[in-house]
């Protein structure tokens, strides 16, 4: 199968999910010990019985984020940045961005 590389997030996910399908914990108990409802556990018990560990497993490791903006529009607006808002702050340059040019970005993207 290859190597399985998991955070410490999802092995004990998985070690908690083991104890309830050998029935030595309650899937209330583990929803508590992993801080999620009663209804996620079942969901993953369900998928770790249908595709094993890989079920915990995050599913866009190793794989761009669904909300990533494109290299395209992130070099056009780092340029008009840093031609016409040199010394502005990530909040004010996001206003005037959205004003100026209608290129609606937050100022976390900005500071990052």
């Amino acid at each position: 199968m290859g190597l399985l590389l998991i955070s410490e997030r999802e092995l004990q996910r998985i070690e908690v999910v083991a104890q309830v399908l050998d029935g030595s914990l309650r899937s209330a108990t583990a929803a508590s010990l992993l801080g999620v409802s009663q209804r996620q556990v079942q969901r993953q018990l369900g998928q770790v019985r249908d595709k094993g560990a890989m079920a915990v497993r995050h599913k866009l490791r190793g794989r761009p984020s669904n909300i990533r903006i494109s290299a395209l529009k992130r070099d056009y607006i780092l340029s008009l940045i840093r031609s016409v808002y040199p010394d502005f702050g990530p909040t004010l340059a996001a206003e005037k961005l959205a004003e100026r040019h209608g290129i609606r970005i937050s100022s976390e993207s900005l500071r990052q």
